[in-house]
């Protein structure tokens, strides 16, 4: 199959960040938090083959950061970026493309790696594509999100000569779609591809779990939570009037879905892996 979803491992969050002003009693119902208020969640990635091109999208949280800074996040599960590439049947040399689809450590960490004292990007034959405006958002941080962008996660990308800016002249695949919301923070690409005739959107932070598909589940996280309700509307109505298949990139338990619009709005129709969907 041209695409397919790489487990990176799981970490927790806090359950109230994540779900925003939805009540704990609700959100608890979707995701259980431990005893201090921190839910499991994803960092699931996606390849996509198209003939000699070998795209990946996000690349979790990576592995070179200090044990505080890991503490905060209990990283756990036994998968790993690079273990399954490996899985998939290919190795870091044969990534030709990184897609990110925006700079938080959590979706970039796992694109640079420590090599003593030097930090170099993990797929040295790749290209990483940003797009221009969210580069420019992450390396001159706002106080909200100034935690999220990490000079080391971020920089060696384009000290290495490596990165490029997304246009959509410029990106080479045919089948993908870019779409660009900005509640979440700046111009968060959503990549969208054609499949076995069939449409997949890759739902990054915008809706990054199944429970978020209610309009008012929005993340804490978010730079612009109404354009967040917004940006969702629109999406979800397409989605399910055309019968999308969405991924949840930290969903745990839920990897992909269809939904359909009943009387209280836009809900699953159909869950489950994203090879079972297509």
């Amino acid at each position: 199959m041209a695409l397919q979803t790489l487990d990176t491992g799981l970490f927790k969050l806090d359950g109230g960040a994540m779900f925003g002003v939805v009540p704990k009693p609700l959100w608890q119902k979707l995701n259980p938090a431990d005893e201090l208020n921190r839910c499991t969640w994803a960092m699931r990635c996606l390849l996509y083959e198209q003939g000699k091109q070998l795209l990946l999208v996000d690349t979790g949280i990576g592995n070179k950061q200090d044990a505080k800074f890991f503490g905060h996040y209990d990283l756990h599960g036994d998968a790993t970026l690079l273990g399954s590439i490996a899985k998939a049947g290919y190795s870091p040399a044969d990534i030709t493309d990184v897609l990110l689809t925006h700079l938080h450590f959590d979706h970039v960490g796992g694109a640079v790696k420590r090599d003593g004292e030097h930090l170099n990007p993990v797929f040295e034959k790749a290209t990483y594509w940003v797009h221009p405006s969210h580069w420019n958002w992450a390396v001159h941080p706002n106080p909200r999100e100034k935690a999220s962008f990490l000079s080391e996660n971020i920089m060696p990308l384009q000290e290495s000569g490596q990165l490029t800016f997304l246009t959509e002249q410029r990106f080479p695949y045919t089948d993908i779609q870019l779409l660009y919301v900005d509640g979440h923070t700046e111009k968060m690409t959503l990549p969208v591809f054609q499949i076995n005739g069939r449409t997949v959107a890759y739902m990054a932070d915008l809706i990054p779990s199944s429970g978020h598909i209610p309009l008012p589940y929005v993340m804490s996280y978010d730079v612009r939570p109404l354009l967040t309700m917004e940006e969702k509307t629109q999406i979800l109505k397409k989605a399910a009037a055309e019968n999308w298949i969405l991924v949840f990139e930290h969903d745990p338990v839920t990897e992909a879905a269809t939904v359909e619009l009943t009387e209280k709005g836009v809900r699953i129709k159909d869950k489950g892996r994203l090879s079972e969907l297509l």
